[in-house]
């Protein structure tokens, strides 16, 4: 497994990725909406973060981006969740940050529960303006 800074090589893959795992996370929100955004996270999201991809067998599995102190986008591809990679981004990111934030709808219980577990609590209910989704800002400290 190798965590690297992404290069524009990656774009790509990680939109395909972005695209597979918003699908299947998010089923409360059309995937015409998700389908919509592609070119938002070519042109506008990705390039302004700081993103990090995770490589395993040389094939890109998943990635991971901030924006300061905001955690942006943590995406595994469906067909490799479960195997420890969203944890290793996560991780890679709070050993390079002393607090960080972020933002999961609420109806997509299995991400509030991966990040309840990795240490973030909700701190606020808000309405995604985008979606009219309700979601959690949850946010983690460095101890």
């Amino acid at each position: 497994m190798q965590i690297r800074l992404m290069t524009d090589k990656d774009m790509d893959s990680l939109i395909d990725i972005w695209l597979a795992a918003s699908k299947e996370a998010h089923h409360f929100i059309s995937p015409e909406y998700w389908e919509s955004k592609q070119k938002d996270m070519r042109n506008v999201y990705l390039p302004m973060a700081d993103t990090y991809v995770l490589e395993e067998a040389g094939a890109t599995v998943g990635f991971i981006s901030t924006v300061q102190h905001a955690l942006a986008a943590l995406f595994v591809h469906p067909r490799d969740q479960g195997k420890g990679y969203g944890r290793a981004l996560l991780q890679f990111v709070k050993d390079r940050s002393p607090k960080l934030e972020l933002k999961v709808y609420k109806e997509n219980g299995n991400a509030f529960r991966f990040y309840s577990r990795n240490g973030f609590a909700a701190v606020e209910e808000t309405i995604d303006e985008d979606t009219g989704q309700a979601e959690f800002v949850m946010a983690w400290e460095a101890r």
